[in-house]
């Protein structure tokens, strides 16, 4: 198939294709927080997030970050054949640390056979001060950083209503201060938060594409437990959309995507022990076979629809 009728453009085609082999992510948790757990912005934490964060695979925090790549180190390169590592500052707000405190664990992270780092953070997070000490550390180690953003939706009534703290210009200021430093940016996308439509949906996609993110991870609304969401789902508050119209708006989102942005995933998925209701009861891989399905049923693939960019109106 060629690239451009493929169905999609995984990361780990990108991963091959960047280092000549397969590379695995190794979750890292350390100490920290987040504007809008801690009293900056608010105290709650956005609607969909738990308690404890997205950190559900990580070892302890108490665990440094060297004996955290180890162990993770250990078992994912024996499971897998892996030889090369991503250390992934996952859990919480990366970049919310004091510049010391990240500097030092990024340094920290620079071990044999890690070729990059990402970290997962907030548009808010991110500064110039922010990415010139990153992309030095960067340059000078000659890694490869990667900031994850999360975004979740183009739709900025939604971004109020679930608490997010911060709007879509946030996101817009922080990819183009990424990109000018040289630094790779990915965006974390729900599909099926409640208000959301498939012209939401749409919309996001282009917006994503016209910014020229790196990659783009999908997920489907979970309800995790000790978040906002569960108490609205348990008093019937909260309508969550069912399997199939995930599916379809996965699929739509990628037909407006940019072929040339990979995608880390296209559904994620949490241990049931933290959640009360997650990918309408489905295994993660069965709903992204349906995506793959639904795709060919339509005729549909990455990019089929990225025609919008470029002086559009003037083509023909």
């Amino acid at each position: 198939m060629e690239k451009s009728m493929r169905l999609y453009y995984p990361y780990s085609d990108y991963l091959k294709n960047k280092y000549g082999e397969k590379v695995y992510k190794l979750p890292i948790n350390v100490p920290g927080t987040c504007p809008n757990r801690d009293g900056n912005l608010g105290v709650g934490g956005c609607a969909y997030c738990g308690e404890i964060g997205a950190g559900f695979e990580s070892l302890p925090e108490t665990f440094s970050v060297p004996e955290q790549l180890a162990q993770n180190k250990a078992y994912i390169g024996e499971k897998y054949g892996a030889k090369k590592f991503i250390p992934y500052f996952q859990n919480f707000t990366g970049t919310y640390l004091p510049a010391e405190k990240m500097e030092a664990l990024v340094r920290s992270a620079v071990l044999p056979d890690m070729v990059g780092i990402n970290f997962a953070t907030r548009p808010d997070c991110i500064s110039d001060k922010v990415v010139s000490l990153l992309a030095e550390i960067d340059q000078e180690e000659k890694i490869n950083i990667t900031l994850e953003l999360g975004l979740q939706t183009a739709n900025y009534h939604t971004l109020k209503s679930i608490n997010r703290g911060h709007g879509l210009a946030e996101f817009i200021d922080a990819v183009l201060r990424i990109k000018r430093a040289g630094l790779a940016a990915t965006a974390h996308i729900i599909l099926d938060l409640p208000d959301d439509t498939m012209v939401d949906t749409i919309e996001t996609a282009r917006i994503l594409s016209a910014l020229k993110v790196d990659g783009v991870k999908l997920h489907s609304l979970y309800i995790a437990k000790g978040s906002a969401f569960e108490k609205a789902y348990q008093r019937g508050g909260l309508q969550l959309l069912n399997g199939q119209e995930y599916i379809d708006r996965a699929a739509a989102f990628l037909a407006f995507l940019s072929p040339e942005i990979y995608m880390e995933r296209l559904v994620g998925r949490i241990p049931e022990e933290h959640s009360i209701s997650a990918n309408d009861g489905r295994s993660w891989w069965a709903i992204k076979d349906d995506i793959l399905k639904t795709l060919n049923e339509k005729g549909l693939y990455q990019g089929a629809k990225c025609d919008y960019l470029n002086g559009a109106a003037l083509k023909g």
